[in-house]
């Protein structure tokens, strides 16, 4: 039977991203996924843009819907005869969460809520509802595990953690077939400007002297793209996930300061650091370490990271050193 599979936020950077990797497995004749009906949901707005799935290969040999799931109505009317959700759809930008966090708790936990509640009278199969690693807060150990404490630093995160309590509350209550993945810091073409990889990469790519950033010290866990889709394909096709909190990482950690000097390598680059004040979090709100435990999602599925994070930079770096690409960002504003 033709699985019918949704993607919510797919007009985002890892939207995109899932969107088209989920196209190329209905492609594949040895994919569960084979054949697959893609639909593909994009925040409506007046200018009838698409955000990035217009620039995916796939746009033409998938379904686009526009709408928003703040709309309990609209959510319902998407989720009919859908099989398998890819639920993405969220505010992720952590310092616009300072200056607007009704707009988080609308959008990421609200949205969550009616997400789940559409999912489970539509009878959908499996839901994979997309949490993040920021939830964690400043590791208390490391590697971090699923059993790590959560710590809401900021109001992205809380409003994160209220939308995963959300999302397995709806497991344990109703027995929604639900699992959510945690991935840690994602990144490659078409991510924001405001994370720190498209930050450093952009301004160098732009002709940039000196960078703008904020503190160098935190260290990451940082995942090329295609890695993090392929892990949440991997969830979704395992049953052994579902009701289970899963970390998508690599089990790498690397300070800001490391990757701004091995990207001016790649890119040949002498540029020099700045330090801009408005781009530090609140000092209480950083979190300063992050390093995945991805023992949970190597016992229950066959996912392993493929890049190295020299090899996910240079396909990334590639593409925001294309002129069209790079004209698409503003590289002198500081974006929340």
């Amino acid at each position: 039977m033709q699985k019918t599979l949704l993607i919510t936020g797919a007009d985002g950077f890892i939207g995109s991203h899932l969107t088209q990797a989920l196209y190329n497995e209905s492609k594949n004749p040895d994919s569960p996924f084979y054949n697959a009906h893609i639909k593909a949901l994009s925040f409506y707005n007046s200018f009838n843009s698409w955000g990035w799935l217009e620039d995916i290969e796939c746009l033409d040999s998938i379904e686009v819907i526009s709408g928003d799931v703040r709309d309990p109505h609209f959510c319902k009317h998407i989720c009919k005869d859908v099989h398998i959700l890819f639920h993405l759809a969220a505010l992720i930008a952590i310092p616009y969460s300072y200056v607007a966090p009704d707009s988080y708790v609308d959008t990421n936990i609200k949205g969550t809520l009616n997400i789940c509640q559409a999912a489970l009278e539509s009878g959908i199969e499996r839901i994979i509802h997309t949490s993040t690693s920021e939830v964690y807060g400043t590791a208390q150990y490391v590697p971090i595990n699923e059993e790590h404490p959560l710590q809401p630093q900021s109001p992205y995160s809380a409003s994160k953690i209220g939308a995963d309590a959300i999302a397995m509350s709806f497991h344990s209550a109703f027995g929604l077939p639900l699992t959510i993945a945690r991935p840690f810091n994602t990144y490659g073409p078409r991510q924001s400007a405001r994370a720190v990889i498209p930050t450093i990469i952009t301004q160098i790519a732009s002709g940039a002297k000196s960078i703008k950033l904020g503190d160098t010290s935190p260290t990451r866990d940082f995942n090329y793209v295609k890695d993090t889709c392929a892990g949440f394909i991997a969830l979704a096709l395992s049953p052994k996930t579902i009701g289970e909190v899963i970390n998508i990482g690599s089990n790498t950690e690397i300070s800001v300061y490391d990757t701004l000097i091995l990207i001016k390598d790649l890119m040949q680059s002498d540029v020099e650091f700045i330090s801009d004040t408005q781009r530090i979090r609140p000092q209480k709100s950083e979190v300063f370490r992050l390093k995945c435990d991805n023992t949970k999602i190597q016992s229950l599925t066959n996912f392993m990271p493929k890049y190295t994070l020299k090899e996910g930079l240079q396909e990334t770096i590639a593409w925001f050193s294309d002129k069209t690409n790079l004209a698409k960002y503003k590289t002198n504003i500081y974006n929340l």
